[in-house]
């Protein structure tokens, strides 16, 4: 017959094979699992008991054609059948507790995966919003950068522009200037000899009028 030990061994056995990381849905199956294995247990059991009750119905008829004058073998058979059935309600007992024990560290285990995987979730949330933050935050400095180069470059066009407009602004007052100079000289020079002329005739006039005073005092 199978002992408690038999039973944990079995159980053990399948718990390690499943000891990998599991998340809610993998409980479920485990506990699904540990229920169909205690109720094939029960049945093993309750198989058991009703074999033992056939050979106890079998051995009382036995016993009723045999002669009474045999008592020990009636005994004998009813100590093994206590036995027995003390053990078996002693395995039973035991694979419950055990099974209750495994099935509360499952509880325990997948309550604490549910957590994990609730805090994972609500991490993964938090940086899925940062990271889209962050992108929002990366397309409107690329989009002020591309008007800033816009406007860097309609500046530096209008620069040009503008430069081209000054140079030739300063070559064409650079052009009076010398024109005004030229034009100048030319009216010193006139004004000179327009004072030449003027000094010539002062004299003159002065020679004539002194020729005429001579010619009155006579």
């Amino acid at each position: 017959m199978p002992t408690s030990n038999s039973y944990q061994k079995f159980f053990l056995l399948d718990l390690k094979c499943m000891d990998l990381p599991f998340d809610v849905d993998n409980a479920a199956l485990m506990r699904l699992d540990l229920e169909r294995k205690v109720e094939s247990l029960q049945e093993e059991i309750n198989f058991l008991r009703k074999v033992h009750e056939e050979e106890q119905l079998a051995q009382q008829q036995v016993h009723i054609e045999m002669d009474v004058s045999k008592p020990d073998l009636t005994a004998a058979l009813r100590e093994i059948r206590i036995q027995y059935e003390s053990m078996a309600s002693n395995n039973m007992h035991e694979t419950e507790e055990w099974y209750k024990s495994k099935f509360a560290d499952l509880t325990d285990a997948a309550a604490r995966n549910v957590e994990a995987l609730r805090l994972a979730k609500q991490e993964a949330n938090e940086y899925r919003r940062q990271l889209q933050t962050l992108t929002c935050d990366l397309e409107s400095l690329r989009g002020l950068n591309e008007t800033l180069e816009r406007q860097l470059r309609e500046m530096e066009d209008r620069y040009t522009i503008e430069t081209a407009n000054y140079q030739d602004t300063v070559v064409r007052l650079e052009e009076d200037i010398r024109n005004l100079k030229e034009e100048m000289a030319r009216h010193l020079q006139e004004y000179q000899e327009l004072l030449n002329v003027k000094l010539a005739l002062d004299i003159e006039i002065a020679t004539y009028r002194k020729l005429l005073e001579g010619e009155e005092s006579r």
